[in-house]
């Protein structure tokens, strides 16, 4: 019979480890959220790194396009399309960068 209040004060103590260690992890997980600012600047770069290419592409084309005769448009569409390709890749990369 003196096991059973053993084990109970040895359950109850391993209980109270549980919960201790999920508060800590609680207060962390708290701690530790990006606030607003963080979250606008995140954005704000996955923004950049997928626009500026396709702007690039784009002033690139047209300027191509202007040196020569017979294009129009081609280089600017074509260029256009890379720069988005490229602005896709640039946003999935530093995303799974970010999510290691």
């Amino acid at each position: 019979m003196t096991n059973a209040p053993d084990e109970m004060r040895s359950r109850q103590q391993e209980l109270e480890k549980s919960v201790q260690k999920q508060v800590r992890r609680m207060k962390q997980a708290e701690k530790d959220r990006p606030t607003l600012l963080q979250q606008s600047i995140y954005l704000g770069t996955l923004g950049f790194m997928f626009v500026l290419p396709v702007i690039a592409g784009a002033y690139l084309g047209l300027w191509l396009d202007g040196r020569s005769e017979h294009y129009e448009w081609h280089w600017t569409i074509c260029l256009l399309l890379l720069g988005l390709f490229v602005g896709a890749v640039n946003v999935f990369v530093f995303v799974r960068k970010g999510q290691s």
